[in-house]
């Protein structure tokens, strides 16, 4: 189930990257460049193509938002309490005692 819903998360990003790309910047302040309008074959107009790369993204954002947040809720672990690293983290061990010559030092 997560490996699905990762690979959903992750066209979500791709699909919304790419609709951010296809949108047009304000061009009024090139000096116009890029042709508005014109010819009668156009299949939506300037303004029809803004408004629906604009509603897509913000579909597509709102889809990316649930799937993180599903993605969170499912990395919680089981229990209630929460976890720290140093949870993970084993004790350090009991100090030997030292080591006791096994001959005693004369002078």
């Amino acid at each position: 189930m997560t490996v699905i819903l990762i690979t959903i998360h992750i066209m979500l990003a791709v699909a919304m990257i790419a609709t951010v790309l296809l949108q047009r910047t304000d061009q009024s302040s090139l000096g116009g460049l890029g042709g508005g309008g014109g010819g009668g074959g156009n299949f939506m107009s300037t303004r029809g193509q803004a408004n629906l790369l604009s509603r897509t993204t913000a579909i597509l954002f709102a889809c990316f938002c649930v799937t993180s947040l599903v993605l969170v809720l499912m990395a919680q672990p089981s229990s209630n309490r929460p976890r720290s690293i140093a949870d993970d983290v084993n004790p350090p061990a009991a100090p030997a005692q030292p080591a006791q010559p096994a001959v005693p030092l004369s002078r």
